[in-house]
């Protein structure tokens, strides 16, 4: 093992990196910061930067669907530098990114400025949800949308939600021009285009939005670029997980079309569409005593929509209790496109507001992050270090249906 300071931050490799200045190890376990552990990935199938809390996920060979997974490490390491692994005090950089040793000087905000852009129903509901319950941890919160009377309506509404002790100051919530959508910590894309009215649903009507919402996807994932966007690249517009790898693909393009990864690393970018189809699956689930043990022992995977993955258990997998309730979650959105209306609130605040606060709050919840050239669904946090993803020991038979949604959406795109 060699140890190397760079930036006043202490660096770990398995090989001789002749440029870096090293130092002992003696004097790298003295260090109290984040340490960071350096490997060399190919970009376009790997993140910069994620949490180490686990050796085995140090020095990967690639990234993929087994990140979901509890493996064994191939490495020896010291036991201090495992004792800081578990203590959450180990980050990894990909040293194959151009931009690299941006990881080094990013620190998670004390306090996020948020700004979203869409501001239609699922965007004016989940601006509305991080005003509530966000003012912990978000210091204000700016909105744009093209349409001018819609953007004034949103801020007039909101920022008049007050309860009757006004001395619980929520975020401001205030307009902003397209010059400043990317003077933020986390940017969130809730744009959506060619949404089926209600009885007019042919297909999926997720996938209907896909080709409309790449091409507004595109513009934005340039724009992230051309302003060294450094913060949370949040995806809320269906469908999250291939709008996530637009975003990816577009952001790290140069001018002559050839992918040069100077854009959004892959960490960078997040999707927010899982968290209501957990919600769905459990509000089926405790409608019938067999299921109701998902509310502590299941989980979700993959898209929002097709795809999906709802494990009734973890510890006791039951296939077909589990499929049942992967249709009923998939179809929940029909259900209430049957009453005559559109099936925006659940995901605004479940998919929306209440993920992406957990989110900034380093707690567990389901979104969408970058998995080996696949952006899948998966419990997940961040922290300090970077993201780490829940792993578990899967069954055979719901890890085969893990590899066919993920072998699905990397044929997509």
């Amino acid at each position: 093992m060699y140890y190397y300071i760079l930036k006043n931050k202490i660096l770990i490799s398995n090989r001789k990196h002749p440029n870096l200045s090293e130092i002992s190890e003696e004097t790298a376990k003295k260090s109290q910061d984040t340490l960071y552990i350096l490997h060399q990935l190919n970009p376009k199938f790997s993140r910069k930067s994620f949490s180490v809390t686990d050796p085995s996920l140090a020095f990967l060979k690639e990234e993929g669907l087994s990140l979901l997974q509890k493996q064994e490490s191939k490495y020896t390491f010291p036991d201090w530098l495992i004792s800081r692994m578990k203590d959450g005090k180990v980050s990894t950089i990909n040293i194959a990114y151009p931009t690299w040793k941006d990881v080094l000087d990013y620190k998670i905000p004390e306090k996020w400025k948020i700004n979203v852009v869409g501001m239609g129903d699922v965007g004016g509901t989940l601006v509305t949800g991080l005003r509530l319950l966000g003012s912990d941890k978000i210091s204000k919160i700016g909105i744009y949308d093209k349409n001018e009377n819609n953007l004034n309506r949103w801020e007039h509404e909101i920022n008049q939600i007050l309860p009757p002790n006004s001395h619980n100051i929520y975020p401001d919530v205030y307009i902003i021009n397209e010059s400043e959508i990317f003077d933020c910590d986390m940017f969130v894309f809730c744009i959506s285009v060619g949404v089926p009215p209600v009885g007019k649903e042919k297909k999926d009507v997720r996938i209907a939005q896909f080709e409309g919402n790449a091409q507004i996807m595109k513009i934005y994932a340039k724009m992230a670029r051309e302003n060294n966007f450094k913060g949370i690249f949040a995806v809320v517009s269906d469908p999250v997980d291939l709008l996530c790898k637009v975003a990816f693909l577009e952001s790290n393009m140069d001018n002559t079309g050839n992918m040069d990864f100077k854009g959004l690393a892959a960490n960078q970018i997040r999707g927010y569409g899982l968290g209501v189809m957990h919600a769905r699956a459990a509000y089926y689930a405790k409608k019938q005593p067999e299921t109701l043990h998902y509310l502590n022992e299941g989980r979700a995977f993959g898209p929002h929509g097709e795809g999906l993955i709802i494990a009734d258990s973890i510890q006791n997998y039951n296939d077909k209790l589990s499929l049942d309730l992967t249709d009923k979650a998939k179809k929940a959105n029909l259900k209430v496109r049957a009453t005559g209306f559109k099936p925006y609130i659940a995901p605004a605040l479940s998919s929306g507001s209440l993920s992406l606060i957990a989110t900034i709050n380093g707690e567990w919840h389901y979104s969408t992050t970058y998995m080996g050239g696949v952006f899948m669904g998966a419990k997940n946090r961040l922290t300090a270090t970077g993201i780490e993803i829940e792993r578990l020991d899967f069954p055979k038979t719901l890890f085969d249906r893990l590899k066919h949604t993920y072998e699905s959406l990397m044929a997509i795109l």
